[in-house]
């Protein structure tokens, strides 16, 4: 069996040849671990491979987890990214405890990161969730929501808009792969007109990360691939 860190260089490998494929510099992408359900060990495994940006789904889990390396040799280094649904309800925690925040899906969310980021820490790092696909099924804003949603969020204090997330629906062919996610850059680079800052495209997972990069993902999601099937079984 692959260990972590041996997992974490083959994909630090697919995105050298990905981007090589479309002119892109490696370093211009980002490879964040999802570790939703993953133990504290399989995290810490992961840091002694020399990995420091982390994704969480679930809220109190996440919390914990960034309670756990807050006081360890690498937690300056550390960076953790809320990637999941959010209720409003749950927006303290998560303005408390995280770097980014990749899924606002509404500018209400923005609203309530921003008044409970406390005043000490850094601003919060925050993009926009984009339905690209329209699916009922799926959180995110459409795209001719985009532009009221950036102006709104961009006036607030303590969160920095940097870019757009979208989970498009899935889709087996390179082509309808890249379609979805270059619609997303196309999105975002129209924002750029009236907000330059935006840097930042978190599109792309294990089965379409070739398709992202080509498109303009700066942020892969990869979880699997790292540490291992997933156990939901006291996920609610």
């Amino acid at each position: 069996m692959s260990s972590i860190k041996q997992n974490i260089e083959q994909v630090i490998t697919q995105i050298a040849s990905a981007t090589e494929k479309c002119g892109r510099d490696a370093d211009s992408v980002q490879l964040l671990a999802v570790s939703k359900t993953k133990p504290i060990a399989a995290i810490q495994e992961a840091i002694e491979a020399g990995h420091f940006a982390f994704g969480e789904n679930y809220v109190q889990e996440g919390v914990e987890k960034v309670q756990h390396f807050r006081d360890t040799d690498h937690s300056a280094a550390l960076q953790w990214h809320f990637i999941g649904p959010i209720q409003s309800n749950k927006t303290r925690p998560i303005a408390e405890h995280f770097d980014w925040v990749h899924s606002i899906d509404r500018v209400k969310i923005a609203r309530r990161l921003s008044e409970q980021r406390p005043a000490n820490s850094a601003p919060l790092q925050v993009l926009l969730q984009v339905n690209t696909s329209n699916e009922a099924s799926k959180s995110g804003l459409i795209f001719a929501e985009l532009p009221q949603a950036a102006a709104d969020i961009a006036q607030m204090p303590n969160i920095e808009l940097r870019g757009l997330m979208s989970i498009p629906e899935k889709a087996n062919d390179y082509d309808s792969q890249f379609a979805a996610f270059h619609a997303l850059a196309e999105a975002m680079n129209t924002l750029k007109a009236d907000h330059p800052q935006l840097d930042t495209l978190s599109m792309g997972m294990s089965g379409d990360m070739d398709a992202a990069i080509a498109a303009g993902s700066t942020i892969v999601r990869i979880g699997t691939a790292i540490f291992g099937a997933r156990d939901y079984s006291n996920k609610a």
